[in-house]
């Protein structure tokens, strides 16, 4: 991301992130940089130099994005951009966060690494996902989930135009390297290098079928037609619609269809190993911070990040 021209915020809808979007804006005014934001963003921010525009200019204008609040976030800035991919810094001001690059207390940092060249950029692939009259993308996952009283999810899979096998479980987790570590990862499906390419199907507490994970190659394509059930279909965490037994879903992978910022010298690879090492155990959030090494924790005056 270079520092000059656009750069666009993108904001958790609900956490307030004014101290975040005003280090940002103290930024910007010193290095000839237009601050933009969503229009209704701005309004609820109340932090002067940062301009509001509709959603189109801010997904279609901006050099680069800067992602406040967690992963959720910094997906939702990523499927913005997808159509016309520029580089995403997230930030994590909420709770573990494994996607951001930094946390809130090393935004400064992170911004004066940008400012001097100290950063880089790395490409993610989505999947493009068809169903019955739409179109959307995912850079984590799509899920088919066991609506209770609807049946389970009952489908047949066919990968490349050829039948591969049918799936009888309360839910079918389609993921993207990346997004191998979040509901992938917590249905027992392995993990994947983020760089990697490909597409990983995974079923959760399957019945009969295939009850083990599927990876497939970038360029095989996967069609699921529905047999039975009228599960809930969720991208990247978000609840989009429901499926019903007939209906098909083609889901295939596009490479490079996001760029993150990686900044020089930057924690979060290690900050989040350790965090999934933890995941295991049964202990909160929260509680999980106070584990990870000071070195990796960077802790906050007084004590661990406040959960968010």
């Amino acid at each position: 991301m270079h520092p000059s021209g656009r750069i666009g915020l993108v904001l958790h809808p609900r956490r307030d992130c004014s101290v975040a979007a005003a280090q940002v804006a103290a930024w910007t005014s010193t290095h000839d940089v237009d601050l933009v934001a969503a229009a209704p963003d701005v309004e609820r921010l109340q932090v002067p130099g940062v301009r509001p525009v509709d959603v189109a200019e801010l997904a279609g204008a901006c050099d680069g994005v800067i992602a406040l609040g967690g992963d959720g976030t910094l997906l939702g800035a990523m499927r913005l951009l997808a159509h016309r991919p520029v580089p995403v810094l997230g930030v994590n001001l909420g709770r573990l966060g494994f996607l951001a690059e930094v946390e809130g207390q090393e935004l400064d940092e992170a911004l004066a690494a940008m400012a001097e060249g100290r950063s880089t950029t790395e490409s993610r692939s989505c999947l493009v996902v068809r169903g019955p009259g739409w179109e959307t993308v995912a850079f984590n996952d799509v899920v088919l989930a066991r609506v209770p009283g609807e049946g389970m999810v009952e489908g047949a899979l066919s990968v490349s135009g050829r039948r591969y096998g049918h799936y009888r479980c309360d839910g079918l987790i389609i993921a993207t390297p990346m997004g191998s570590t979040a509901y992938n990862y917590a249905a027992g499906g392995p993990v994947m290098s983020p760089g990697a390419e490909g597409i990983l199907v995974t079923p959760s507490a399957p019945m009969n079928g295939i009850s083990r994970s599927l990876v497939l190659g970038p360029g095989e394509p996967l069609r699921l037609e529905l047999t039975a059930g009228g599960p809930a279909v969720e991208v990247d965490g978000l609840l989009t619609g429901r499926v019903r037994a007939g209906d098909v879903l083609e889901v295939s992978a596009r490479a490079e269809a996001g760029l993150l910022v990686r900044i020089e010298d930057s924690l979060a690879a290690d900050r989040s190993r350790v965090k999934l090492s933890l995941l295991d155990l049964p202990l909160l959030p929260e509680e999980l911070l106070e584990l990870v090494p000071d070195e990796l924790r960077r802790r906050h005056p007084g004590g661990a990040s406040t959960p968010g």
